[in-house]
């Protein structure tokens, strides 16, 4: 009998509306790990973290308060592949260390979420169960983020959309889609999905 609860991932595309979704499954009592907030906390409270962030990136990295430098930080990975690749390769496995602490605290649930937007793309994703994806009109996500990010300009956006996968390579890996247009409602998805997902994690403890 395995009692462990199911990892189930939750991504998609910047502007698609994760966070939205993964509000809902918290209203059906589904405990919910933000990584990409996570990894914003470890950055600054993590003292191996902190070191190696040091150590690739320079002590400006840090403020002389000890606070992390993130205009530094991210004008430096911004347009920089392979600074980008380092950091996450720093972030993501203290990430990953955090999950998993926290996910043994929630066992007794029949499955938990992570929400991050590079879990294809990091490959965290081979470390769960289940995989959900959250699609949105390209338009669509560019108008959201406009919207509610004012400091950021169209070129930057585009920058950001083309660092990541698109939906459909995303898709090959997901187990279930939901669409959050303006079209389809999103509560009835997330139930579908909470039923399958619950059924999958009861069927699981019986073997």
């Amino acid at each position: 009998m395995n009692k462990r609860a199911l990892l189930v991932g939750i991504t998609g595309g910047i502007g698609a509306g994760k966070s939205i979704v993964a509000r809902i499954f918290t209203l059906l009592g589904v405990p919910f790990y933000a990584a990409d907030d996570r990894a914003k906390v470890l950055m600054q409270t993590d003292e191996a973290l902190r070191e190696g962030i040091q150590a690739a990136f320079g002590r400006e990295a840090y403020t002389s308060a000890g606070e992390l430098n993130r205009a530094y930080l991210a004008a430096t990975v911004f347009h920089d592949e392979a600074a980008t690749k380092r950091l996450n390769g720093l972030v993501h496995p203290a990430v990953g260390r955090d999950f998993s602490a926290w996910s043994e605290a929630h066992q007794a649930h029949p499955y938990v979420l992570k929400e991050a937007a590079l879990l294809v793309e990091s490959g965290s994703y081979k470390e769960l169960d289940s995989l959900i994806l959250v699609k949105s009109p390209l338009v669509v996500r560019i108008n959201r983020i406009l919207a509610r990010d004012p400091q950021r300009d169209l070129k930057q956006i585009n920058a950001i959309i083309d660092r990541q996968l698109p939906d459909e390579e995303k898709a090959r890996f997901a187990e279930f889609i939901i669409k959050n247009t303006d079209q389809k409602a999103l509560i009835p998805q997330v139930l579908t999905v909470d039923a399958q997902l619950r059924k999958k994690a009861a069927e699981r403890i019986s073997l």
